[in-house]
Order: structure tokens, then sequence, then C-alpha cells
């Protein structure tokens, strides 16, 4: 057994099951500043119904992210030593950012809104509701932050075997920064509203809590909608900077063997890695060169332009980019049929719609992981490009043995912990929203048609 390999699985593992729950409850927290927006402005108890609903399903997924991200770091510690030796100095500064600046600031005001009602105005309720939102979208940049200097490092000087700061700012915006950030948000915010679309889809289905399931569906597929459309350029923004700075990475998400002009962004096509070509393939002559570089005559580089020992996984990066764009796609022609059907008056009848809706939760979630796993695993064989490899990274003085074990004790944690927040989410959406009081329910039954 390899222990660099089993060090690998292990946090691959660990980020992945702790990179369902930060995606949620960023794009649930802008929805539901909207909703205490709505009360704020109108005073009328339904939103209040509504923003109290989604704020307890918040509540128990940022509660389930905490606890898995803590483990995260202390493998930092125990599986990965050297890194943390080399880049010590670097890495450790977005993260006591993350922690003093973003998740402070988020779980404080999170206080006010569980524990705040009737205690303080609404004015300040939707204050503690923005501050949660922006608290959580703070936290996710100063972690892509520390995730983008690993792959495009900047700011650095290497001293006694060691990465050293020089120049903060020119690590927090490392030339990877700001478009990794813009497309985890942006993703962040689909997966929040594919969740309550779906969860409101549940609603409509069962005819329970039909007002505020409306509302609710509404809301979520206008989100859902504008941040799948969104992620077209941003995703095209972030894939000519990796073109600039890991071009390896870009001709293996792309099945690339040779340096090329008139590179062709790829449909369809089947990886053959013996053979060094894409089998089956579709693509459209000339527009990856275009996309890359902005020229169709543009030359892109293919993995024959690298050493074999430097070159990405290609089966794990070719397919994971391929699947993740997707279901970009559907999920953009999910939302764009549903605001057809609004526009319609057609779309709270459809039950098939709804049952798409509710049947595509999931989507969001596995192409951040697919988004994930392909960033990661296409940095590879660098740990820190290249300056520090992924296997002169790993702890020296860890057996293969202790980390198989620790896996295994993992896999069955997680198990537990995914089925009580399953078991949580499904009381809460079965006991659903606070019933309307009959001084209010007149006026709130008008609002969401």
């Amino acid at each position: 057994m390899d222990p660099v390999y089993l060090s690998r699985v292990q946090f691959a593992l660990t980020a992945g099951f702790h990179f369902i729950f930060p995606p949620l409850t960023i794009g649930m927290a802008w929805l539901i500043f909207w909703m205490m927006g709505r009360y704020w402005k109108s005073g009328d108890d339904f939103y209040r119904r509504m923003a109290r609903f989604w704020i307890k399903l918040f509540a128990v997924s940022f509660a389930v992210g905490v606890a898995t991200g803590i483990t995260m770091e202390f493998q930092f510690g125990t599986n990965w030593s050297d890194y943390s030796r080399y880049v010590g100095d670097i890495f450790g500064a977005p993260l006591a950012a993350e922690g003093i600046l973003a998740f402070f600031l988020e779980s404080a005001f999170l206080g006010v809104l569980i524990f705040g009602w009737n205690r303080v105005s609404t004015g300040k309720l939707w204050f503690a509701s923005l501050m949660v939102a922006v608290g959580s979208t703070l936290s996710a940049f100063w972690i892509i932050v520390a995730n983008s200097w690993q792959q495009t490092p900047a700011g650095f000087a290497i001293r006694n075997g060691r990465a050293e700061l020089t120049d903060f700012w020119a690590a927090v915006f490392n030339p990877s920064t700001v478009p990794r950030y813009l497309h985890t948000v942006d993703g962040c915010l689909m997966t929040g509203s594919f969740f309550v679309l779906g969860v409101s889809a549940w609603y409509l289905l069962k005819g329970r809590h039909v007002a505020f399931a409306k509302a609710s569906f509404r809301a979520a597929l206008v989100l859902a909608f504008v941040s799948s459309v969104i992620q077209l350029p941003i995703g095209h923004y972030h894939g000519a900077q990796v073109a600039r700075t890991q071009p390896e990475k870009l001709a293996a998400m792309e099945g690339i063997f040779k340096t090329q002009t008139y590179a062709p962004s790829l449909v369809f096509g089947i990886l053959d890695k013996e053979s060094e070509t894409v089998r089956a393939k579709i693509g459209i002559p000339g527009l990856l060169s275009w996309l890359a570089h902005g020229r169709f005559d543009a030359e892109v580089k293919g993995m024959d332009a690298f050493a074999k020992d430097e070159r990405p996984p290609l089966p794990y990066t070719f397919y994971t980019f391929r699947l993740m764009v997707m279901l970009g796609f559907l999920m953009i022609g999910v939302t764009a049929l549903g605001l057809f059907l609004l526009w319609r008056k057609r779309l709270y009848e459809n039950r098939r719609f709804m049952k798409l809706a509710l049947w595509s939760i999931p989507m969001p979630f596995i192409a951040n992981q697919l988004g994930w796993f392909s960033a990661e695993v296409g940095r590879q064989p660098w740990a820190v490009y290249r300056l520090l490899r992924t296997s002169d990274a790993a702890s020296p003085t860890v057996p293969a043995e202790q980390i198989l074990f620790s896996i295994i004790l993992f896999v069955l944690i997680y198990a537990l912990l995914f089925a009580l927040w399953v078991f949580l989410i499904r009381h809460k959406i079965a006991h659903g929203p606070e019933e309307e009081t009959p001084a209010r329910q007149t006026a709130a039954e008008g609002v969401p048609a």
C-alpha cells in the first residue's frame, strides 16, 4: 500500500464530503437574505414564516459543515507534514483570516437569526441575515485564496527550503483567485437555489403549504436560472486563466494530445490513453483556441509539450470536466423550461416539471464535486504547482496501515453523519413552516400569487 496515495484518498474523502455543505449554505444564505428583506419591507408574516423555515434547514447544514471542516485542517499536520512545513508561512494566513474575519461573523449573526426573534427588531434581523450571507461568502473567498495559491503560487520567495510570504496581496490575488472564486460562488448560488426549488416542488406535489411553496419556488427558480446562465461567461473566464497558467491541465481537460492551432472544443469524445487519441469525437474546430486565447488560429499546447511525469492523470481530469459541463447545460435547460412555464402560467400545475425540479436537487452538488475533482486532479503531480510534488508533501513517518484504518473510520463516521443530516432535514421538511395565524391568513393568501 502506498501511503501517499492513501493520504490523497483520505483528503479527497474528507474534503469532498465537507464540500457538500458550504455551497448549500452560501446559496441558501442569499435567498434567506432576500426573504428577510421582503419581511422587513412589507411587515407581512408570510415572509417571516418563509425565512424562519429555510433558516432551520440552513442551521442544520451549517452545523454539519463546521464539523466536517475541522477534520480537514488536522490532516495537514498528520498526513501532510512536509507540505505544512513547506507552505505553512503562506497557507496559514488565509486560513486564519477565514476563521477571524468570516467564520465568526457568519456564526455570530446566525445565532441572532436563530434566537433573536421577538428579541430584536425586524431591521436588525435583516442585517443579521445580510451578515450571515456576507460572512459565508467571505469565508469561501479565503478558502479559495489558499487553494488558488497551490494552483498559481505568487507573492513568495524560497528560503531555507521553504516558501516564505513576501507580498500578502500578491499571494491573495494570485492569477487564479478571482476566476476560481467567481466560479465557485456562482456554483454555490446554483446549489442553494436548486435545493430550495426541489423542496418547494415536493410541497407542491403533495399539495401542502402551497402558498409558501409557490413563493419559495419562484424566487429559487429565478436565482437558479440567472446563476446557471452566468456560469457560462464565468467558466470561460476561468478556462482562459487555466490556459495561460496551467496549460497541461487544459490539455488534459480537453483531450488535446498534440500541440495545434485551430484546436477544437469537444462536444463528445472517448479518451484512448494508450494510443493518445480521442475516439468518436465531435468537436467544433477552432473554438478551444478562440476560448482560450481569443483567436481561432491560436496555438493550444497539447500533452506532447510536457514531460510524462508532469502530466495530470488523463481519464479522471477529462471525464470529470466533461460531466461537469454537461450538468451545467442541463441546469440551464431545466430552469429555462421552468421560466417558460411560469410565463405561460402553467408552472405550478405541471406535475412532470415539479418532479423534474425535485429530482434535480443533486445536479449542482454533483457538478461541484466534479469541478473540484477536475481542478485538483488536474493539478497533479504537484501539491504546489511546479514547486512541490505531491509525493514530496506527504508525512514520511505515517504508515499506510494507520492511514487505511483512519479512512475506514472516516467512512463509517461520515456515513452516520450524513444519515443524521438527511434525517434532520427530512424531519424539518415534513414538519413544514409555521402555521399561519388566523389574523394574518387573509393578507398572506394574496402575496405569492
